[in-house]
């Protein structure tokens, strides 16, 4: 399901980024360590029809990926930002902007920050709204919620019994060795038949195949991500001894890489994150080629802003996407978000926004209060 209607080119002035650094409403622990603070990368491209936004979802420390604040914000001033400037004299058109940055490797989340910026911008002066231009089929999406690591199986409870009472229609609880069989228990036998899934963010090799096993009677949605980024093929060979379906994050970083993993069954199900693939058109490409293959997609989440989170709002809004994903309230990880209208839970549903571009508007003042570091670059 290509984009069937392109949109018109911007002509880019400036490309200014700040470092964010917000506060989480509570510790947010994962088989890779504990946040506390979100440290985050938001850019702005300044274009003589107006502003456009866009966020860089890599984290403090190279723990998740290989991406990382400071790299992604030397990277991008070095880099990407001025081929970007370059080429945008006369004007480039958001589906121009992967082919531009193409010749340096990698830095796939610097990248998607940078690529919707320009759609935010060019949607803007057009008056087309993100989802109508992604392809959106629904004007809501089923949310979500991830859970960290608890203190123990009793807190953990205490968590999820929380978001269940807010409305969240799926949980997902983060899992590593020794805390993983002990957990899913805990949750399963408190709340009975609830949409459980399982993310493990690589926790585990081939030779805990027997422990992962123990998770079949729990009759979760998925296990999400067991293994490391690369190990595809040890994948393929879980999947053959589970009955829980996988579902790949970390490895699927390209629509290439879906394909390949769809080809050695490495792979039942797929989690779509635009900042991992670097950006929401690949990420299109990857729910396309799901769709075609008849494997279910769901959105992942990056601890986003209101920027991202309204962005994947409307991806997730695509009829590939069966699952709910992590698309969840603001008020989840941020008692104060940078946008004037914090997303909000609906009836277990998060809006896809209908303003043009991303469909929301930054707060000017909780922007500047979050802001660490700044820079701004010109043609």
């Amino acid at each position: 399901m290509p984009i069937v209607r392109p949109a018109a080119p911007v002509r880019i002035d400036a490309v200014e980024l700040r470092v964010l650094h917000l506060p989480l409403v509570s510790p947010f622990t994962t088989s890779f360590g504990t946040e506390t603070v979100r440290e985050v990368i938001v850019v702005r491209v300044r274009t003589g029809d107006g502003d456009g936004w866009g966020e860089i979802v890599t984290q403090q420390a190279p723990l998740y990926s290989s991406e990382y604040t400071q790299g992604a914000w030397d990277v991008t001033q070095r880099f990407l930002a001025p081929a970007l400037l370059d080429a945008a004299a006369e004007g480039v058109a958001p589906e121009q902007v992967s082919t531009i940055l193409a010749p340096f490797v990698g830095h796939r989340m610097a990248k998607a920050g940078l690529e919707l910026a320009v759609l935010d911008a060019a949607l803007r002066a057009a008056g087309r709204p993100l989802g109508e231009y992604l392809g959106a089929t629904v004007d809501r999406v089923p949310s979500g919620v991830s859970v960290g690591i608890q203190r123990d199986p009793s807190a953990l409870v205490d968590a999820v019994g929380g978001y269940l009472d807010d409305g969240y229609v799926r949980i997902k609880i983060k899992i590593k060795p020794g805390r993983d069989v002990a957990d899913t228990a805990a949750v399963r036998d408190a709340f009975g038949a609830i949409a459980l899934q399982v993310d493990a963010n690589s926790a585990y090799t081939l030779a805990d195949a027997d422990t992962l096993a123990e998770l079949d009677r729990f009759d979760l949605l998925l296990i999400e991500q067991p293994l490391q980024e690369d190990d595809i093929v040890d994948h393929a060979a879980l999947a053959a001894r589970l009955r829980t379906p996988i579902c790949l994050d970390e490895s699927i970083v390209s629509a290439k890489a879906a394909r390949d993993a769809l080809a050695l069954r490495a792979a039942a199900i797929i989690n779509i994150k635009a900042g991992r693939v670097g950006g929401y058109l690949e990420a299109v490409r990857v729910h396309d080629l799901c769709r075609e293959a008849g494997v279910p997609v769901w959105c992942g989440g990056m601890l986003e802003t209101g920027i991202g989170r309204a962005a994947n709002a409307a991806l997730a809004a695509l009829p590939g996407f069966t699952l709910p994903g992590d698309v969840s309230a603001s008020d989840r990880f941020y008692a104060r978000d940078i946008v004037r209208e914090p997303i909000v839970l609906e009836d277990a549903h998060v809006r896809v926004p209908t303003a043009p571009g991303i469909g929301v508007e930054i707060d000017p003042v909780a922007l500047e209060d979050a802001t660490v570091a700044r820079v701004e670059l010109r043609r």
